[in-house]
């Protein structure tokens, strides 16, 4: 009988990605990091699923991104992640940043949803139980609830650090004024605001629209932006006008056929050839597109195989954009390209 040998971490892990600090914080975390939004539910193999994790982490990738929302079913992925946690990374458990989120709906209760105390403490409660830990290190109020008071919700984030059940508290999916409205009432409570996690792409372009890098350079907490890739539309994988059976377009209720029209390519080749010149890909030029803003600490990728994550990775081995890529990058990545009308 045979046993498989124990996960070691690489000893170099620490030796290929950069390191971005979180706002005012003394925090830092990768570059790039890992979201288990979608790949992470019961639809995909556990065997790949542990495999690319335990590859992220051996690459340097310390961040992973969670929600009581991710699966399928919802806390799926904390489950999956919890699994590995326990099986491979709980000797590591002090190297790694875990994050999770409560919020949005997960079931018809209305205890299942939205900003009360309630909602979000019980949420927190059984994501520890799903991940196995103690304590994460961000929790996060995943989108705003203008049915309930704001001051609750910062209450509710507030007590998850003062029970010691989360180091740090961020929020997700929030408009800029209330943004700010959260960052007074949790620095007035002694537990700053760490990081704000907007959608973010050369085809999104919401946080600069609406002043949310200004604000997080005002109020000292850090921008982690997901869908840097928009969903997949910047990558190649469309371009020759057809959607591979495997595609999220094709698969996915995040992103639908009709979003890939032929203004979205006519702009998507514009940038790819852009990339191309650069001698990388489309989604590697996206990637570094997104980090060029200080106000960002971390960009959210997705993975559905090793292969995939190395590739991502490598956008950080390229030189920076020149102004003149920039400018270039601004004709063609129009805000709301490929979005739902």
């Amino acid at each position: 009988m045979t046993f498989e040998a124990a996960y070691r971490a690489a000893d170099d892990r620490y030796q290929r990605l950069e390191y971005r600090r979180a706002g005012n914080s003394g925090l830092d975390l990768p570059a790039l990091s890992l979201g288990l939004w979608q790949k992470f539910g019961t639809d995909y193999p556990f065997e790949t699923q542990r495999e690319i994790l335990l590859h992220a982490f051996d690459l340097g990738v310390t961040h992973f991104d969670n929600a009581n929302r991710y699966g399928p079913p919802h806390r799926g992925a904390e489950k999956v992640f919890g699994r590995v946690l326990r099986s491979d990374l709980a000797p590591y458990r002090d190297e790694l940043i875990l994050t999770t989120k409560a919020g949005n709906p997960i079931g018809p209760s209305p205890y299942l949803k939205g900003g009360s105390r309630k909602s979000l403490l019980v949420s927190l409660e059984h994501s520890l139980r799903d991940l196995g830990t103690d304590y994460v290190d961000i929790f996060y109020h995943h989108r705003p609830d203008l049915s309930t008071p704001v001051e609750e919700t910062v209450g509710g984030l507030v007590s998850a650090v003062q029970q010691g059940k989360a180091l740090y508290v961020g929020v997700s999916n929030y408009p800029t004024e209330r943004a700010h409205d959260v960052a007074e009432l949790l620095r007035g409570a002694g537990v700053p605001l760490l990081v704000h996690q907007p959608r973010y792409s050369i085809f999104d372009r919401g946080p600069e629209n609406t002043g949310l890098l200004k604000l997080a350079a005002e109020d000292g907490f850090g921008l982690v932006a997901y869908s840097p890739l928009a969903q997949g539309l910047l990558t190649d994988k469309y371009l020759d006008g057809t959607i591979p059976a495997s595609a999220r377009a094709a698969n996915s209720s995040f992103l639908s056929p009709d979003q890939i029209d032929d203004l979205y390519r006519e702009r998507a080749t514009a940038l790819n050839e852009i990339a191309r010149q650069r001698g990388q890909s489309l989604a590697q030029l996206a990637l570094q597109w997104v980090l060029r803003q200080p106000q960002v600490t971390t960009a959210l990728i997705g993975a559905s195989s090793t292969s995939q994550l190395d590739h991502n990775l490598a956008a950080l081995d390229f030189p920076p954009l020149t102004e003149e890529e920039l400018a270039l990058i601004d004709q063609h990545g129009i805000h709301s390209t490929g979005q739902r009308a």
